[in-house]
Parts: C-alpha cells; structure tokens; sequence
C-alpha cells in the first residue's frame, strides 16, 4: 500500500494524532530524498521501533550554502514513494519550503561544542541549518523515536545533543552505515562520481580502517593522521577537508585512544565530496 502523502504540518500532526488516539507508537526517519540502501536501512530500523512509520522526504535549503549544490541535488520522488511503498511505510511527509521555513521565519537553533570544527571548518552554515530542521521536524511529529545514520557522524552527535539539550521527548537511535560490497559509503551523492572516481572512492573507507587498527594497537593519533593523509592523497583524492580522531561522544581530539573514538574523514574526488568514519574502540 502507497503511503499517505502530507504535505502540511497540520496534516501530518492530524495523521499522528490519529494514531496516538489507536494507542500506536510512531517512529521519524528525517531524510532529504533520493533514496538508497542506507535510506532503507534506517526504514527497516523504524518499522521495528514504532507501529507506525513517518519519512520526511525535505531537501533543506538552509544546510546549502549559496555556492553548493542545492538545485543539483538529486531528487526522485516518484522513485522514493515506490520504495516507502515496498517497505510499507504509512506516511511520507513531503513539504515545501514555504511549510517549513514561511514568510517571516526568524529563528536559528544552533549548537555549541559538538558542531565546532570537522564539517563546520569547511560548511560553517551546516549545523544551524541541520538543527533547525530536525528540531521543527521533531516538534511536527513529536514521535517516540527517530532514526539518523551513523555516516553523517557528527550530525548524529548534535542531534542528540539538541534533543538532550531542549527537552524533546524523543527517543534518537543511530543505525550504521550501509556500505556497498567494496566499503563505498551509500550516499545520494555518489551518482555525481565518474567511473574512474568511483573505482577510487573505496580506498577512503580502506584508509580509515586501517587507520582505525594502527590507533587500536597504541599508535599516536598524530602520525595515523599524517599516513592517512598521504595515503588518500596518493590514491587520488584531490582535497582533504578533515581527517581527524576524535572522542566518540564529545568530537574532541584525542592524542591517544583510552575511550570509544572516531576517525571521521571528507574528502573530494574531483568534483564530488565523500565523507566517511570509523570506529576505535580503547586499546586493550
């Protein structure tokens, strides 16, 4: 069955009150559209968390800045519906701008210390936009749960910092990255890759893994980081904007690896922008 397509919040929060007056839990899956495996994965997720299921599908004009690929993005959404309808989602929520963001909007939720460096150092615009939506998505739909990937790690840290942070009764529940079967992180983004780069674009998850070995056996974190430069340079990625080890729960540096951590990457191929993350788990 086709989901139900709301287009208003006052349409979506009717649809989620109906539910609530069944008694029936509802669980979010925030998205921009353009669906893929890792979209689905966080679907599947959804469907065993809550007894009913709402997908955002939102291409959020604030988290672009003006020289980034907003118009390009990919957008499918005949092909989206298609796939919610396979996976039995009761309810995809599909505003315009004018329904998130209306004439007059004023306000920015901004985010302190997890937001500061990695994605920001070269997007300084992102979060605010990321925690202005999720936080408006929230408050429409109020569910009991909602679900965020893993590879958007810094991102998944500061939307539970701002739930923490201003009380919304929701629970966030992080699934892990969806990989295709040569390390590729899923994302909408990888149509944009030529053939070539995207032969290339593996060796950034094959570098943050082994990256993620030498640290678990006591490497410095500084030298993980300059190998893991050198190696993404030499095979081919032509920008670096971070690679970095940080602290799993605050995305501070860390030198040495004493509790859970990340090595969190972006980095370009050509015109495309890949980012990536790993774990590290304490050495012994």
């Amino acid at each position: 069955m086709a989901p139900s397509l709301l287009d208003s919040v006052d349409g979506l929060r009717g649809a989620v009150a109906a539910w609530r007056a069944d008694g029936l839990t509802v669980a979010l899956v925030p998205t921009m559209g353009a669906l893929h495996e890792g979209h689905m994965a966080l679907v599947r997720a959804a469907r065993t968390l809550g007894e009913r299921t709402v997908v955002s599908l939102f291409v959020n004009p604030a988290q672009f800045a003006p020289d980034e690929d907003f118009d390009l993005y990919p957008r499918n959404p005949a092909d989206d519906l298609a796939k919610l309808a396979e996976a039995g989602v009761e309810a995809a929520f599909m505003p315009n701008v004018d329904a998130i963001y209306p004439p007059g909007f004023a306000t920015t939720v901004h985010v302190e210390g997890v937001t500061a460096g990695l994605e920001s150092a070269a997007r300084p615009h992102f979060f605010d936009g990321v925690a202005t939506v999720v936080t408006k998505l929230l408050l429409q739909c109020l569910p009991d749960v909602a679900l965020f990937g893993e590879k958007d790690y810094q991102q998944l840290v500061t939307v539970r910092r701002l739930v923490a942070d201003l009380d919304i009764p929701c629970q966030i529940e992080a699934v892990p990255t969806v990989r295709a079967e040569d390390g590729l992180a899923l994302s909408s983004r990888n149509v944009y890759l030529s053939a070539e780069e995207r032969r290339v674009a593996p060796r950034l998850f094959e570098v943050l893994s082994w990256m993620a070995a030498a640290l678990a056996q006591g490497a410095p974190s500084a030298d993980a980081v300059s190998n893991g430069r050198a190696a993404l340079t030499a095979a081919g990625f032509t920008r670096i904007d971070y690679l970095a080890v940080c602290d799993a729960e605050t995305l501070a540096s860390v030198e040495g690896i004493s509790a859970p951590a990340r090595v969190l990457a972006a980095a370009w191929l050509g015109e495309t922008r890949l980012i990536d993350n790993v774990v590290v788990n304490p050495v012994g």
